[in-house]
């Protein structure tokens, strides 16, 4: 399959730059390098092309799997290459019958007397299936065994590669596995989301005989090895929403201040008289970004990209930390990542939609028109908040998950650490900073009010009741960030003499998004009675 042109040129060279193994292991020719940097980098390649970005992306969380539990051996023939990007890797989870719910997943592998499996079944949207920019196609692959328990218990993790390898390091024959069709997407264009067919004898010439696979980890343990490359992963998809975040900003910026129309308020007025109504002439017309609802677009757009960047970034630094240190503290740290997780993976998608989507508005018509490129953000970022484990999915998670950690305690410790960022703002006592430490206080006691009744309706067993709120949950966490990052930044900047625009911006943030908070937390608390006595409304066709 023919990727766009140039692709395999830009790709060659971008690897040969040594960027797909920044995180890696050194043995492996990586450069163990903080996860920190590397979002960093994420950012920058998926805002110039997201669909591009995505197959090192892929690769990467591949490589992580294997190098935590692939055996030596399997390392020591696929990991180098994977490392360098010289071959790339792919995740084979979902199938038709079996979206979200891998316990349903059919492929089936059986087990050779030579150690290897041989691997059957159909898998569904996987990125990066098939192209032409690397010369082999590493598939990391779920399926299960014939005496497997069933449900997520029973599922084992294949290395399934395009090309089988040599003993001399050499490509050999094509596995029995390939692209059946490659889907139609409303984005992401250059980048192929394929149907994979393994084992129906196509280039085995041999009607059963299989693909061959290799186990990664234990049988009947897939899960959780294919869990270190999705939580990762799910960072990274976060950044996918913070590049798009900031390359539609970006954009309609540019657009605002380009862009004349109309007279904005207070411009041409004598002073002390009234508002001259006369039609303005082109050359005294303002830029768009002069007038009040534009700038306010603007700044919701810039807020919503930096607070979104903040949380993952906060999020990567976690990671670095529980790898990095040992003891009670990497417990702590691994728990922050943990909770942070899917707050990143969901509120910078769910942002990334909202900020592109607004950009097309500050364009008008023109945002609409394919030539100005403003659409191709939101095309490409809708798929962000869905893939990776569905945004739904991700509040569900750090409902029934990552909020009981440390039988609670934990979230609670977080949340007293953003009152501390409050405080200190109070504490500066800046005219400048308006109502940002009341209003940042006030968020932050919504999240502790919604945080305390789900860990109480989850330990009286009123499941549902909860998860009615996950997601609004999710967004008012999201929310209450974003203000205190953005706090905690001012801060920093006032303390180095350059604070203005970053106390301006937390102001901002605020006075004009955490009021939506409060009501967050409401719908948290208060939404589950009248979502079940609704539901008699989905029944009716």
């Amino acid at each position: 399959m023919r990727t766009p042109d140039g692709w395999p040129a830009l790709y060659r060279h971008w690897r040969e730059g040594g960027w797909n193994g920044l995180t890696a292991p050194e043995a492996y020719g990586g450069q163990a390098l903080p996860h920190m940097l590397n979002v960093a980098a994420l950012e920058m390649w998926a805002a110039a092309s997201m669909a591009f970005a995505l197959a090192p992306t892929l690769t990467m969380g591949a490589a992580e799997a294997l190098a935590a539990h692939g055996t030596d051996a399997l390392k020591s023939v696929y990991l180098e290459k994977m490392v360098s990007g010289e071959w790339t890797g792919t995740m084979n989870l979902t199938e038709p019958q079996a979206g979200s719910d891998l316990g349903a997943l059919r492929t089936r592998a059986e087990r050779r007397d030579d150690g290897s499996y041989r691997i059957f079944g159909q898998k569904i949207f996987i990125t990066w299936g098939e192209h032409d920019v690397a010369d082999n196609i590493i598939h990391l692959v779920l399926g299960r065994l014939p005496d497997a328990p069933e449900g997520t218990q029973g599922i084992s993790l294949f290395l399934v590669p395009k090309f089988l390898v040599a003993e001399d390091g050499s490509l050999g024959a094509r596995n029995d596995l390939f692209c059946h069709s490659i889907e139609h997407k409303l984005g992401i264009h250059g980048s192929p989301t394929c149907t994979m067919i393994y084992g129906d004898g196509r280039y085995s010439g041999e009607d059963g005989a299989g693909a061959i696979g290799y186990l990664i980890g234990e049988e009947n343990r897939g899960l959780a090895c294919m869990f270190t490359m999705m939580n990762n992963a799910r960072l990274a998809v976060g950044m996918q929403g913070v590049a798009a975040c900031e390359a539609a900003t970006q954009k309609a910026l540019a657009y605002a201040h380009e862009r004349r129309q109309g007279r904005a308020p207070g411009v041409g007025r004598p002073e002390g008289g009234p508002e001259r109504r006369s039609q303005p002439r082109p050359e005294t017309m303002s830029p768009i970004a002069a007038h009040p609802d534009i700038a306010r677009t603007l700044l919701t757009m810039k807020v919503l990209t930096q607070g979104s960047r903040a949380i993952c970034y906060a999020c990567a630094h976690a990671i670095d930390m529980a790898h990095r240190i040992e003891g009670d503290e990497a417990a702590h740290w691994a728990d922050r990542a943990a909770l942070l997780t899917p707050i990143a993976k969901s509120f910078a998608t769910d942002a990334g939609v909202e900020v592109a989507s607004l950009g097309i508005q500050v364009h008008g018509g023109m945002g609409y028109i394919e030539e100005t490129g403003a659409a191709r953000y939101l095309r490409d970022v809708r798929i962000a908040p869905i893939y990776e484990g569905t945004n739904g999915i991700q509040a569900i998670d750090l409902v029934t998950r990552k909020l009981p950690l440390s039988s609670g305690e934990h979230v609670r410790g977080f949340i007293g650490e953003l009152r501390e960022i409050a405080a200190k703002v109070r504490a500066v006592n800046d005219a400048a900073f308006g109502e940002t430490a009341e209003r940042l206080a006030a968020a932050i006691t919504a999240l502790e009010k919604a945080t305390d009744w789900l860990l109480e309706a989850q330990g009286e067993y009123r499941l549902a009741e909860a998860l009615a709120g996950a997601t609004p949950y999710l967004r008012l966490f999201g929310l209450t960030l974003t203000g205190a990052y953005l706090a905690k930044a001012a801060l920093v900047a006032v303390e180095n003499g350059e604070g203005e625009i970053r106390t301006a911006l937390a102001r901002f943030t605020a006075e004009n998004l955490l009021a939506e908070t409060s009501a967050l937390k409401d719908r948290v608390v208060c939404g589950s009675a009248s979502l079940e006595a609704a539901r008699i409304a989905l029944a009716v066709r």
